[in-house]
């Protein structure tokens, strides 16, 4: 299969590691739209490590950018490995599960294994019922609100002009 082209829509499975091999991320089937900033699980969703929901089951769960980054690279089909600096993975907050103790400590660098399972073309949101496009809107605006709060202020221009395409009707 080919690589993903601008606008398409891409199925990825994904392992997430700490160095120490701890697993942080376990989602069979994440999909998203590469370069819009965004990944939204499809399906119910599992159980991720360590007993915690997958972090894709809600659709403004952050994902680590190292994603976003390296699935374009790949062609269907594909497993590859990346090896995310703390930047390209949570940060310098890293992700809390509880507030104890978090399951990715801040500026922990992170192993992922990605497998591109699919590649199609992206949803047209002007083809969406007037309440999937809320949704869809929602979703765009959250995204950029987690970019906002993260000080990436041009991924939270694009997550809110998506989030106003997505509305306009």
């Amino acid at each position: 299969g080919g690589a993903p082209q601008p606008g398409q829509e891409v199925s990825v499975k994904v392992l997430g590691a700490l160095e120490d091999g701890g697993l942080v991320e376990r989602d069979p089937r994440l999909s998203f739209v590469p370069g819009q900033g965004d990944a939204v699980q499809v399906g119910s969703g599992g159980r991720g490590a360590r007993g915690a929901e997958s972090p894709g089951s809600t659709a403004s769960a952050p994902r680590p950018q190292a994603l976003e980054l390296g699935v374009p690279t790949m062609r269907a089909g594909e497993v590859c490995f990346f090896l995310a600096a703390s930047p390209y993975g949570y940060g310098r907050v890293g992700r809390w599960r509880s507030r104890r103790e978090p399951d990715v400590p801040p500026e922990a660098p992170l192993v992922f294994e990605v497998t591109l399972l699919e590649v199609r073309d992206g949803p047209d949101p002007q083809r969406l019922p007037p309440a999937a496009r809320l949704r869809l809107g929602a979703q765009k605006r959250e995204r950029g609100n987690v970019h906002f709060a993260r000080g990436d202020f041009a991924a939270a221009l694009l997550s809110y002009r998506l989030a106003l395409r997505a509305l306009e009707g």
